[in-house]
């Protein structure tokens, strides 16, 4: 199911939205860089969604990037 950008980011406002979410969505667009910063705040809040870093098909084309695996070695994986 697709939720454009823009309705997903005026949910937020009224719910939260982990930053994970938003990452995945850039990710599955091919925004590789936009994704990595919603990663990286998944990581500064400590964002639950990030255990599944290493089986979750969602992050598949971010793999062969080297900032996924640094974010990979920061969860402790």
């Amino acid at each position: 199911m697709y939720i454009p950008q823009a309705k997903l980011k005026e949910f937020s406002k009224r719910r939260y939205v982990s930053p994970t979410v938003f990452a995945a969505y850039y990710a599955a667009l091919g925004d590789r860089d936009r994704a990595f910063e919603w990663l990286e705040r998944a990581y500064r809040q400590r964002a639950t969604g990030l255990i599944e870093l290493e089986v979750s098909y969602v992050w598949d084309n971010l793999r062969t990037d080297p900032r996924f695996h640094s974010l990979e070695g920061r969860v402790g994986f």
